[in-house]
């Protein structure tokens, strides 16, 4: 039986709404890619049906041959992708196969992280406490994606909607992550 990173911490995120609404999206799978050849960016978007993002601190989403896919811009030429669960064999094999001969990699990278999807209209100012990044929505619009530390904790914030975020944490840090998301959402928590 697997146990998702965050299973103990499910009533306690619970308790943080309505200030932020938590949920864990455990076992996704996600893919590191390594690759600066345009063709061969171009080649493995139009495999997966999902292009790559070609600017940088974004993230492109589509629904392709795997379903919901999104492929995340880490760096220059790192970028990761991230399906449903169980279809990181299939989607490995394919993007190998799209890189071809160029030199790069693809790594299964899926047990590296989990994902913590926040909804609530004060997510931003939440994390702002433990992040350097402007969240404001003029420097944070939908669609940006940053690596980043978070209360000492490296992770990769995607804004994924108006009032939601998605946050990709070690699993070997996500009760770190939960707690310290916990104390974050004191003060805006009604007191009794």
């Amino acid at each position: 039986m697997t146990v998702s990173p965050l299973a103990a911490w499910r009533d306690r995120l619970a308790a943080l709404a309505p200030v932020l609404d938590v949920a864990e999206v455990p076992f996704r799978s996600q893919l590191t890619v390594r690759v600066s050849d345009p063709d061969a960016i171009a080649a493995m978007g139009a495999t997966l049906g999902v292009l790559f993002p070609s600017a940088a601190c974004t993230f492109t989403s589509g629904t392709g041959r795997f379903g919901d896919v999104e492929v995340l811009w880490l760096g220059p030429d790192e970028f990761l992708v991230t399906a449903s669960p169980g279809l990181r064999v299939t989607i490995e094999e394919v993007l190998r196969g799209a890189l071809g001969t160029v030199r790069g990699s693809v790594v299964d990278t899926s047990a590296q992280r989990t994902t913590v999807v926040l909804q609530g209209a004060q997510g931003r100012e939440v994390l702002a406490h433990g992040c350097s990044v402007d969240l404001h929505p003029a420097a944070a619009p939908v669609g940006t994606c940053v690596q980043t530390l978070l209360a000492r904790t490296g992770i990769v914030l995607q804004v994924t909607g108006e009032d939601t975020l998605t946050v990709l944490v070690r699993s070997s840090f996500a009760e770190y992550f939960a707690a310290w998301l916990a104390d974050a959402c004191t003060e805006y928590l009604a007191v009794p």
